[in-house]
């Protein structure tokens, strides 16, 4: 359920940048090694959106791979969670990347969004 709290976090980044204008798009990049559900993201990202100027914008969620490092200077990207060195088969590993989540861009329309009432 840590997609709610995720979520939130993205919402409050668009909001603050977009403005006062409409979200019409919002891509993000989330690290293998997040265990986030692409699609529990996307639901409550539409439901905390509600009412605010990101209500409607669609949520792209994009998973970039995870990187290690050996402290024998091996690099290999993540394809399974095995986290021991592919070369030397040592334990002493470094998590280079995999646990970002990171709001890539967010499209918004030209003019401000103006308040009913």
């Amino acid at each position: 359920m840590h997609e709610l709290s995720l979520s939130r976090a993205i919402l409050q980044t668009a909001l603050a940048h977009a403005d006062g204008r409409r979200v019409v798009a919002v891509e993000v990049s989330v690290g293998a090694l997040r265990q986030v559900v692409p699609d529990s993201l996307q639901f409550y990202f539409g439901v905390l959106a509600q009412g605010t100027p990101c209500e409607g914008a669609a949520l792209q969620a994009r998973t970039s791979p995870a990187r290690m490092q050996c402290d024998c200077g091996a690099e290999w990207e993540l394809a399974e969670p095995v986290f021991r060195c592919p070369r030397c088969a040592g334990a002493q590993v470094l998590v280079l990347a995999g646990e970002e989540l990171r709001v890539e861009s967010i499209e918004v329309e030209e003019k401000p969004c103006i308040a009913p009432g």
